[in-house]
């Protein structure tokens, strides 16, 4: 932003009130900071992951242990990611991305009705400024802004 675009900005709005970073908002574990995994995955801007995507996604539910761990579990979220980046699939700044996952669908694995299913997963990335301004990726869930 120009200087002269941030002075008519302060004389619309006046000053800033409050201003929450990216490194609070990963210090305070709203986001999960994935960098160097995305890194690995061909991502060339810092990435993070919201905590509701971690926790659905990311984390291995007790029923699930032995089957699967986080790091796969988030290489599959960045490699797609990355996939859709690559093949078109996401232009501009944002776009939704699919990937499908194993899941455990029962209350707990000693239930005659629980079992593992395959679930088609969406989830929205978003690439803006960092605190620095220098772009960095956000990945969330889709009704997440």
């Amino acid at each position: 932003m120009q200087e002269n675009e941030q002075d008519t900005m302060k004389e619309t709005f006046g000053d800033v009130i409050y201003a929450y970073t990216r490194a609070q908002a990963i210090e305070d574990g709203v986001l999960i900071d994935v960098t160097e995994t995305a890194r690995e995955a061909g991502i060339k801007f810092p990435t993070a992951l919201t905590s509701a995507v971690w926790a659905d996604y990311v984390a291995v539910p007790a029923e699930m242990k032995g089957h699967q761990d986080e790091m796969g579990r988030l290489w599959d979220i960045l490699w797609m990611f990355a996939y859709a980046v690559k093949s078109g699939q996401i232009k501009g700044d944002q776009g939704m991305f699919e990937f499908s996952f194993l899941m455990w669908e029962g209350k707990n694995a000693d239930q005659e009705n629980g079992r593992h299913k395959q679930e088609v997963i969406t989830l929205k990335a978003i690439c803006g400024p960092n605190d620095d301004t220098s772009p960095c990726i956000t990945i969330m869930k889709p009704d997440e802004d």
